[in-house]
């Protein structure tokens, strides 16, 4: 499967992979920051934003994804970011590649199973609730998710999935059938095997609890190396509303720079 894929930068390979209901554009901003010291890929997942749809949709299919992804562009070795469910794609990738995963890092996810999350299932609710036959413009379908979603950050997040199809119609880029048959195995967590013995980071955010302290003592057993960092005031979109912290803390791992944009044009000789 060719994953539609975003590309910034120059350097080493470092691979960015999105959450549930996200796409490459959600990292946007981070790469670019990143980009001064990495080449920076940002595919689309698997029935995920511009990246073909298909009716398997798990963990291994995920893992198999990303493996095809690298051989394709003969990337021998890179650097893993992934965030929440693409947290747990990189976790799944690093235990069977550990040879081709150089570091690994993983925002707001643990090792273990979890529970559906009711913002999970309305944000379901609300994308399928959507009659594109009466909603045409980006306004109305934002009315509409109002009296689902009451925080605009969240509904911006949703929005970012729209498309325009011919003849001006809007749509949805995910594949919503496939997800919301999928969504027990998205929660799985990981099962006992190899671990990786790599530089690894975990970043939670303090206002979320998908990393709790109680989890920490199971992540050390898949990743022995692993350092784990709560940015307090981060909830579990972390990389955006605390995106200075997570920044700073990726960058201080990677022995690198979080380039801001007045550091990236004066890199780059921009006035």
């Amino acid at each position: 499967m060719e994953l539609y894929t975003r590309i910034m930068g120059s350097g080493p390979p470092l691979i960015i992979l999105h959450g549930l209901f996200g796409l490459s554009d959600n990292w946007v901003s981070i790469a670019r920051r990143l980009s001064a010291s990495y080449t920076v890929y940002l595919p689309d997942q698997r029935n995920h934003g511009r990246s073909p749809h298909h009716q398997v949709f798990n963990y291994y299919a995920l893992s198999d994804d990303l493996m095809a992804f690298m051989d394709s562009r003969e990337i021998d070795k890179a650097v893993l970011l992934g965030h929440s469910m693409g947290g747990k794609v990189a976790m799944h990738f690093a235990l069977d590649y550990p040879e081709m995963t150089d570091k690994l890092i993983v925002a707001d996810m643990g090792t273990g199973s979890y529970h559906v999350r009711p913002v999970h299932n309305k944000i379901m609710e609300a994308m399928e609730s959507v009659d594109f036959d009466s909603l045409d413009t980006r306004e109305a379908v934002e009315e509409h998710l109002s009296a689902y979603i009451d925080s605009r950050p969240l509904r911006l997040f949703i929005m970012k999935n729209l498309k325009r199809l011919p003849k001006g119609r809007l749509g949805w880029k995910p594949n919503l059938p496939v997800l919301k048959k999928s969504m027990g195995e998205i929660v799985e967590g990981l099962s006992p095997g190899p671990t990786y013995n790599q530089p690894t980071l975990f970043v939670a955010g303090g206002r979320s609890d998908y990393i709790k302290e109680a989890d920490h003592q199971d992540i050390q057993k898949f990743f022995p190396k692993a350092r784990i960092e709560v940015i307090p005031h981060g909830s579990h979109w972390l990389h955006a509303d605390a995106t200075e912290a997570f920044c700073d803390i990726v960058s201080h791992f990677l022995d690198s720079t979080c380039y801001n944009n007045t550091d990236l044009r004066k890199k780059s000789g921009a006035s």
